[in-house]
């Protein structure tokens, strides 16, 4: 196998801030992103542990192909216990980090301990001379895009960045963790978002990490003609195909009228699956606007194809924010009554500057409009209380430690969350098959573990829907590709086998995201997670949507199947992600 000797990992101690530089284990050839991250949590974490104390582990993990010439395919994992769920979580973002780091050998990054003094901040330089640990106490409290100009000042125009906010050094459970896009400017707008992992970044004392593969090239495949060829042919039917279609073209910003006709565009705080704003909130008129202000649609990573992240511009024509997603759209917006495309946008900046998960940073302020200390559609109020996160005050932390915690404050009815983790825009009463990922995911309510958008499913199809969809999110997230680049298992399979230069088949690679999943629920049931974690909250049994009155009505006895493996169809190598 090409796997190479050369690989390597890295380990960091924050309690003395310590760096061991280790090659990486055989055992593991196959992991990497998720796959890997579950993988050291079960073998390496306490799953009982404080999720902000010295025990957990932070990581940072590549996918499998990140670094070489593979379209869209250098996406990077953010693993830990979540202080959000108290479960195992993985997101990932886009950007250049895991491009960079894999350009340099290293496969993965562990964190464990913390600082003995709680104030100091620290920093992780990663290059081609090895890795440092150096003080940031200077960079304290900065928001992001401040921290990333500042930082451009000192490092050289290759290095990327992976940074937190100040509600990621509050160590508050929405924070996330943001990465740098591929731009000159070099936009801390690639957000992993979901499960608070920027807490746990926070709680290590670290405040960025720098990496800087300098000039070094792509990595090299063991079948290199074949897997050029792969790449080139990958690309060339998606830009023909896939990539005219409106959603590839200008991003998941668009989807909002379709959403919103399937009753999946949650209004005021999911009392309705619609939104009488949808004109207005449609990504389209985002795209509309590229060309009296400009913007436009970019390439977040190198190597990107798809280009779906919207670059959004003020009315003077400077830059605001990218990418103005679907999901931020319908929290930050519909879900609280907002109703134009434009608050959302400041509304996004807010998020991405702070360093908070939309998702869960939009389903808060939905519940406390709800819960009546704020008028629902108030879009300067809203931005006021998203400053409040960054200042540390009673309301700033609620709502920054999310939506269960928002919900606790105001001693409201009415909160979506399973596992502690607020549900996407997605919603689960027309969407059965999704709302068995959200109860079955280790991960919690969250549409990346495993998207079915198919309403009117029959009953007795929806747990080996939802089944499928999670292997085949398991494994993409442990390739690296961008799942709107849509490849399949049997695709994927091939890039494996090419790049190694031995046949990984489209069975094996199903298997290994079997076996995350497994490993990720075992971490789950050790950290104390049994079956009452898997009930939707009364509020999606009660409150009907739509002009079907949806609800969630599924029996737990089919839910629970998802936990016993279907025997495997064609269709799962062959589907692509929703």
């Amino acid at each position: 196998m090409n796997s190479s000797s050369a690989d390597r990992m890295i380990r960091i101690d924050m309690n003395d801030q310590s760096v061991k530089i280790e090659p990486f284990p055989e055992a593991w050839e196959l992991l990497a992103g998720r796959a890997l991250s579950a993988r050291i949590l079960l073998e390496e974490c306490d799953p009982t542990c404080n999720p902000l104390g010295p025990d957990n582990v932070f990581i940072l993990a590549p996918g499998f192909l990140a670094g070489t010439s593979a379209p869209t395919s250098g996406r990077i994992s953010v693993g830990a216990k979540s202080p959000l769920t108290g479960g195992i979580k993985e997101a990932n973002a886009g950007g250049n980090s895991g491009q960079d780091l894999m350009k340099l050998g290293f496969r993965v990054v562990i964190v464990r301990g913390e600082p003995a003094d709680s104030e100091r901040r620290y920093a992780i330089d990663i290059d081609a001379e090895g890795v440092r640990i150096i003080p940031a106490d200077e960079h304290r409290g900065k928001w992001n895009y401040a921290l990333i100009d500042d930082l451009k000042e000192t490092y050289s125009a290759n290095a990327s960045f992976v940074s937190i906010g100040p509600a990621g050094e509050q160590r508050l459970s929405g924070a996330s963790v943001a990465c740098t896009d591929k731009e000159q400017e070099r936009h801390p707008a690639r957000h992993a978002g979901r499960g608070g992992l920027g807490a746990v970044m926070g709680s290590k004392g670290i405040k960025y990490f720098a990496i800087d593969a300098g000039k070094l090239p792509t990595r090299k495949p063991a079948d290199a003609k074949a897997f050029t060829a792969m790449s080139k042919q990958y690309t060339k039917e998606f830009i023909s195909g896939p990539g005219l279609e409106p959603f590839p073209k200008w991003g998941t910003s668009v989807i909002v009228s379709e959403a919103n006709s399937i009753d999946t565009f949650p209004y005021k705080n999911r009392t309705a699956g619609s939104s009488p704003d949808v004109e207005t909130l449609d990504g389209m008129r985002i795209v509309e606007s590229f060309e009296k202000r400009g913007g436009r649609m970019h390439a977040c990573m190198t190597g990107c194809v798809v280009k779906c992240s919207n670059m959004v511009n003020d009315s003077k024509g400077n830059y605001k924010t990218s990418a103005l997603e679907f999901e931020t759209l319908t929290l930050l917006g519909s879900n609280c009554a907002i109703a134009s495309w434009e608050d959302v946008a400041d509304l996004d900046r807010l998020c991405d500057e702070i360093g908070v998960d939309t998702i869960e940073t939009g389903a808060a302020i939905g519940i406390y409009m709800d819960s009546g200390d704020l008028e629902w559609g108030d879009a300067e109020g809203a931005k006021r209380v998203l400053r409040e996160i960054a200042e540390g005050t009673e309301i700033g932390r609620a709502l920054g430690n999310g939506a269960a915690a928002t919900g606790r404050k105001q001693k409201h009815h009415r909160v979506g969350v399973l596992k502690g983790q607020a549900f996407p825009a997605w919603d689960p009463r027309p969407l059965k098959a999704a709302g068995v990922t959200y109860c079955t995911s280790a991960m919690g309510a969250d549409h990346t573990a495993g998207l079915v958008v198919e309403p009117g499913q029959p009953i007795e199809e929806i747990a080996q829907a939802s089944q499928e969809a999670q292997i085949l999110n398991t494994v993409l997230d442990a390739v690296g590709f961008c799942q709107f680049l849509m490849p399949n298992i049997e695709e994927m399979s091939q890039f494996y086998s090419h790049f190694l230069g031995e046949e990984v088949t489209r069975e094996a690679l199903a298997d290994q995201g079997w076996q995350c999943m497994q490993e990720e629920w075992q971490f789950n049931s050790l950290a104390g997670f049994g079956p009452e974690d898997d009930e939707m909250p009364d509020c999606m049994k009660q409150d009907a949507i739509g002009d079907a009155k949806f609800v969630w009505d599924i029996p737990q006895e089919i839910v629970k199947r998802v936990y016993e493996r279907f025997e495997p169809r064609d269709e799962l190598f062959q589907q692509r992600p929703a």
